[in-house]
């Protein structure tokens, strides 16, 4: 399982190999280098030669260079990157509590400089021993201007508004009124076809009409007629009227003309429209 993970990474297991040919090429430019570092080198071995040498360990089998001084030399690599880390890390730590107590001088300061500390903090004033401070002398305020400041009412009186409103409220109410009772008023009308029916074919139909028409009232307006046959030689009086809804309406009309009784047997509406 470890093989098949090292297969997938991408690892330059050939790298000590470069930094070698590297380190020979600037030692041949610059001398030999000094025995103290050869031997740190020796302690601590490079930590990518120490990676491959694990990863070729792992894949090949045990070996030679498997061993309990392989593993060492890991724990020390590790163990020396921690100590790095953690100096670092410190480091930042102390950088940070530098800069809070930097901020919280710098904000103490400003509190004591602002203008709400000044107004809190208590005035003292300071005379001198040879000078004494004289109090302010109050001005005596005369009747006139007494009478001035009683005039001078600072809230003010809604009386005088209020009374103005009404005026003019009653002002409008009473130009509405006026034009409303200019405007003409609609009159709801109708117009009614009557069947008037005599009793025979004896009847007088001219004297029927006539009588009909006698009938005068308020609201009330005749209109064209016409004789229409019903049989065995009768005849029916067929007259139409407009009359006003709220004056005039059917039932007066019935009640006015059957009161001829000599010539009218009934009266019926064939017709009615609203106008």
């Amino acid at each position: 399982m470890a093989t098949n993970f090292l297969v997938h990474e991408k690892i330059w297991f050939d790298k000590f190999k470069y930094d070698d040919a590297e380190r020979k090429f600037y030692e041949q430019m610059n001398g030999p280098v000094a025995g103290a570092s050869c031997q740190l080198k020796e302690v601590l071995p490079d930590p990518s030669e120490a990676l491959s040498q694990a990863a070729l360990g792992t894949s090949s089998g045990p070996g030679p260079s498997s061993g309990p001084g392989g593993d060492h030399s890991e724990l020390v690599v590790r163990i020396a990157s921690l100590e790095v880390e953690n100096q670092n890390l410190r480091s930042v730590v102390q950088d940070l509590q530098q800069a809070i107590a930097r901020l919280e001088a710098r904000l103490n300061a400003l509190e004591k400089s602002s203008p709400i500390h000044r107004a809190t903090a208590p005035q003292t004033q300071h005379v001198s021993p040879m000078r004494q401070v004289e109090p302010p002398t109050k001005k005596v305020a005369t009747p006139a201007e007494d009478d001035e400041d009683n005039d001078i009412d600072l809230f003010g009186s809604d009386e005088e508004e209020d009374k103005e409103a009404a005026r003019l409220r009653e002002e409008r109410l009473r130009q509405y009124a006026e034009k409303k009772a200019k405007k003409p008023s609609l009159v709801a009308k109708s117009s009614i076809l009557l069947d008037v029916k005599p009793w025979d074919d004896e009847t007088d139909m001219a004297k029927l009409e006539a009588c009909v028409r006698s009938i005068q009232l308020d609201g009330l307006l005749w209109g064209g007629s016409k004789l229409v046959p019903v049989g065995y030689g009768i005849r029916k009086l067929q007259i139409q009227c407009v009359v006003e809804d709220d004056k005039v309406g059917t039932d007066l009309l019935e009640e006015e003309i059957t009161k001829f009784e000599e010539h009218v047997q009934s009266v019926d509406i064939a017709a009615f429209n609203k106008i």
